[in-house]
Parts: structure tokens; C-alpha cells; sequence
């Protein structure tokens, strides 16, 4: 599978010098917009000369910048594509569809699992037990199931875990709530959400830390981000798969129970006692 630009900076920023991290902070932060400007445009942006950002483009593994750009037009297409115009499942050697979708599905964890870290999933399941904060999730039409999974499952072993549900009115409402030492876990795949966007960004303004889940091609949610788990969506369907994002997920709450074992078997045994 041809990787994005995204998961290329994540798999290779470690070793970037100051100017080209520089560079690929940027370019997350108004992904894949400000790699569609000139190089000029771009360096003037990110605070680098230009030199540096070609060779931000040449570590990525690109011969050049028009060949960077192809790749990122290529992205911003994929992003905006809709149910309608996305390849249907196609047949199996033996007439199922189950095959091509069981593939592509593993393919799409193999994948995220290749460019997610454990030194990134271990400070966010750091900051999601740090009990000086409250944790809030939330999702889009349909990633908000995996956020009502996760915070249920968060909520049976710590305090403070909520669920942000109903129109977007009541979530504004919550803001009041959210400060500093908050985390805001988010889910938001192509095609983006506007309204988890505006809330995002409104959450950032309070200082409230956010971790994102979304696809490989970065909600805009990622700017306002202090974690962002990139995860493989696509399947040759009409829609696209969760499934990636929901193992990362389970994987989340395994690490936080584990952190919170002695806590969390004390809360579970108070919890039964109450039925």
C-alpha cells in the first residue's frame, strides 16, 4: 500500500533536523493545503527558507516538489470523495465478497499499526489516567459509536468519562466544562465534519488537550491536535471501515485498565455491589 504524506512525516520526523520538522508541523497543521502552495509560499509559512523545504520533500522520498504536490492533489482528491463515487465491492474468484473486504480490512491494520508508534499510544493512555482532568469523546455520524465504546469502557474503571452526545448546541454547552487539564478524544473520517471542526477548535481555545482518531488523509481537526492516530479507512466499498480505528481504540482502554488496575478493580467491585 502506498503510504501518505501524513504517515510519512509521523514515520520519519524522529529524525528531521529543526528546520524541516518546522516544515512538517506546518503541513500538518493546514493539511494538505499549504504543500499545494509554492515552495516560496510554504517556507514564508512555515518560517523556513526555501532550500529546507525541498529538502523536507526529498526526505519524504520525492524527486522533486511537483512530484510532492501530484501526491498531495492525489490526497485532497480521496478526501473529498463521497459514498456515490467510491468503487463497490468488487467479485470474488469465487463469487463472495467477503474475501476482498477480510483483506482489505487486515491490510488496513497492518498499516496503521506499521506507522502508530508505541511510545505514541503509551502518552496517550498517560494522559487519559491522569485523574487532575476530566476526558470527553466524541464522534461524527458514524464514528460516534466507537467514541460511546470507548467512553463506556473508560467510565466502568475512572470517574470524569463523558459521552458527548445529541445536536451540536449541547455540545457548545459542555465547553464551559473543559479547561486545561481536559483530554477531548475525538473520531471524525472523511467526509470531514464541520460542526466536530468548529467544537474542536473552540475546545483548543480553552487549552484543552485533543487526540484525534481519523483516516489517513487528516481530518482538519489535526491543527488544534496534540495526538493524532491516523488510521486506514479504506475498503473497496461504498463506505468506509472503522475497523483500524476501532482496535486502536480497544487497545487504549486495555492499556488504561492496566494502568488503573488496582482503581478500577475497586470501582467495578463498588459498581456490582450497587445492582
Amino acid at each position: 500500500m502506498i503510504s501518505s504524506i501524513a504517515e510519512l512525516i509521523a514515520d520519519r520526523i524522529g529524525t528531521m533536523p529543526a528546520g524541516e520538522r518546522r516544515a512538517a508541523q506546518t503541513l500538518i497543521a493546514s493539511y494538505p493545503m499549504i504543500g499545494l502552495k509554492t515552495v516560496a509560499e510554504f517556507s514564508a509559512t512555515a518560517g523556513v527558507s526555501s532550500p529546507t523545504i525541498l529538502r523536507f520533500v526529498a526526505r519524504l522520498g520525492f524527486q522533486n516538489y511537483p512530484e510532492f504536490q501530484s501526491s498531495l492533489q492525489d490526497e485532497l482528491a480521496a478526501q473529498l470523495q463521497s459514498p456515490a463515487t467510491r468503487t463497490l465491492n468488487p467479485p470474488s474468484p469465487g463469487g463472495g465478497t467477503v474475501s476482498p473486504m477480510l483483506e482489505a480490512t487486515l491490510d488496513n491494520m497492518r498499516e496503521t499499526f506499521r506507522h502508530l508508534s508505541d511510545g505514541q499510544l503509551a502518552d496517550i493512555a498517560a494522559r487519559l489516567v491522569d485523574r487532575r482532568g476530566k476526558t470527553f469523546l466524541i464522534g461524527g455520524r458514524f464514528t460516534d459509536p466507537l467514541a460511546r465504546y470507548m467512553a463506556a469502557h473508560l467510565a466502568v474503571v475512572q470517574p470524569d468519562v463523558f459521552h458527548l452526545a445529541g445536536q451540536e448546541s449541547m455540545w457548545r454547552d459542555r465547553l464551559i466544562d473543559m479547561g486545561k487539564r481536559d483530554v477531548l478524544v475525538i473520531f471524525d473520517i472523511r467526509r470531514y465534519q464541520d460542526s466536530l471542526a468548529r467544537f474542536a477548535e473552540k475546545a483548543h481555545q480553552r487549552g484543552v488537550q485533543i487526540v484525534l482518531f481519523t483516516d489517513q488523509w487528516l481530518s482538519p481537526i489535526a491543527r488544534f491536535a496534540r495526538h493524532v492516530i491516523a488510521g486506514r479507512t479504506a475498503v473497496p466499498s461504498a463506505w468506509d471501515s472503522s475497523a483500524a480505528l476501532f482496535v486502536v481504540a480497544e487497545m487504549l482502554i486495555g492499556a488504561v485498565t492496566r494502568e488503573l488496575e488496582a482503581e478500577g478493580a475497586k470501582r467495578i467491585r463498588e459498581m456490582e455491589s450497587l445492582r
